[in-house]
């Protein structure tokens, strides 16, 4: 299975953990990420997250985050397959950054997109352009897909 997680996931450790919701899905997304190390799942990277990293103030971050591109099975770069998905997001409200990433999974024919963001999850769903899902509903959509 193709796995996106867009970068607030990435993020996600570094939040104030002692949020019950912040903690669950840092705890999936540490699975999620476990999945991949072991090759049980790919992860799909894209230049949008190299930007975003990129401009995050904390180094400490960046090169934790960045470590997980060396383990990216694919880096899907800007085309017009991603241009495309993003233009009919934006028009519909998503932020061009969100649009950009959603538009690298379709265009890297992952099976789910996974973000922290309900907002976004919703819009992106209701697209029917890919799977759209938090850390936790996606851990449980990854391991039913690798028993099947």
């Amino acid at each position: 299975m193709r796995l996106y997680l867009d970068v607030c996931c990435f993020n996600r450790p570094f939040d104030d953990q002692a949020q019950t919701r912040i903690r669950l899905e840092t705890e999936s997304k540490l699975v999620l990420q476990d999945l991949v190390r072991t090759g049980r799942h790919a992860l799909v990277w894209s230049y949008i997250m190299d930007f975003e990293v990129a401009n995050n103030p904390f180094e400490e971050r960046i090169r934790h985050i960045l470590e997980w591109r060396k383990l990216a099975s694919e880096v899907i770069h800007e085309c017009d397959a991603v241009l495309e998905v993003a233009k009919r997001l934006v028009s519909d409200g998503v932020s061009a950054y969100d649009a950009l990433h959603v538009g690298c999974a379709v265009a890297g024919r992952c099976d789910v997109f996974v973000s922290t963001d309900d907002r976004l999850l919703r819009k992106v769903e209701r697209t029917g352009l890919i799977e759209a899902l938090t850390p936790g509903p996606a851990l449980a959509f990854a391991e039913k897909w690798y028993e099947n």
